[in-house]
């Protein structure tokens, strides 16, 4: 089994993706609760979300009521650039 680390996911697409999940107690129908879900997914389809979601709704009994969901890759260009200058401080 290969096991494939946060950095490469990352590297294939994988996205940091945070969802608030709303849902219903199930003692108390008329309040809602919220859950705060993060693990990195591939947006726009997450597939990882909605297979958390699907156990969600078979194994856990607060029904759900709604699901916010924001989404920011963590690779991005690089911040600096090379130079060819080099200057000490202190």
């Amino acid at each position: 089994m290969r096991v494939e680390t946060a950095m490469r996911r990352q590297l294939n697409g994988y996205r940091l993706t945070t969802a608030e999940i709303l849902y219903r107690l199930p003692d108390h129908p008329d309040l809602l609760q919220s859950f705060i879900w993060q693990e990195l997914d591939i947006a726009p389809r997450f597939p990882v979300l909605r297979d958390f979601l699907d156990f969600w709704e078979r194994r856990i009994e607060g029904r759900l009521h709604s699901v916010r969901v924001a989404s920011a890759g963590l690779i991005g260009p690089g911040e600096w650039r090379y130079t060819e200058h080099l200057r000490h401080i202190h």
